[in-house]
């Protein structure tokens, strides 16, 4: 049996729970990018679905902006998991069968910490705040169309940003009206998870995307 247990790096983590993601029937992921689990991409989880298994994978906007994004969640969906995305912040979780929840912690000395619960309590708190994210969420393919403006023009925005380009000529560039540059670099923010344009130029490094 698993027990509660903090582990560093995601090689370790797949180590110790590699086992379940096989065997589990139902599984559900709430991530800010698609960073927080590249191990758990090579799990089991992401064979097409033959066995009723049901998989749930919740992310913030910026995973549709990092390099592959699109494609990665497409592909996802079509080995048969259920993929929404939300602009709530969310607890980076993954939880297995309703028995074991795996939460994402903060990096140190270039590994992020995870600590593995087995407390049902804690299980279940992380359940219902995943279900309420859930149900807020937008499916993939709804979010992708509405979203397909800022994403194509993310990266010039992003360069224009780092450049310190005024608005005026940053929307004269992209042929856009300075109220809808404007609107587009908020709504950029938003997917990245940032509260300024500073913090949106790193968030943007952390993800590759610049």
């Amino acid at each position: 049996m698993v027990m509660d247990v903090l582990v560093r790096g995601e090689a370790e983590l797949f180590a110790r729970t590699g086992h379940l993601f096989a065997s589990a029937q139902e599984i559900f992921c709430a991530a800010n990018d698609l960073h927080t689990w590249a191990a758990g991409h090579r799990a089991p989880t992401t064979r097409p679905d033959r066995t009723g298994r049901t998989v749930r994978k919740l992310y913030r906007p910026g995973s549709l902006l990092q390099p592959g994004g699109v494609a990665h969640l497409r592909e996802r969906e079509r080995l048969g998991a259920r993929i929404r995305i939300t602009l709530d912040e969310i607890n980076e979780t993954i939880v297995l069968d309703r028995k074991v929840a795996i939460l994402a912690g903060d990096s140190a000395s270039g590994e992020r910490g995870y600590t593995v619960v087995t407390s049902p309590d804690v299980i279940s708190s992380v359940t219902s705040l995943f279900n309420a994210a859930w149900r807020a969420g937008t499916d993939l393919a709804i979010y992708e169309t509405e979203f397909a403006e800022v994403r194509a023009l993310a990266p010039r925005i992003l360069d224009m940003l780092a450049s310190g380009d005024k608005d005026e000529s940053a929307a004269r560039t992209l042929g856009l009206s300075v109220r809808t540059y404007r609107r587009r670099v908020a709504e950029l923010m938003d997917a990245l998870g940032a509260t300024s344009r500073f913090q949106a130029g790193v968030r943007a490094r952390e993800l590759g995307l610049v």
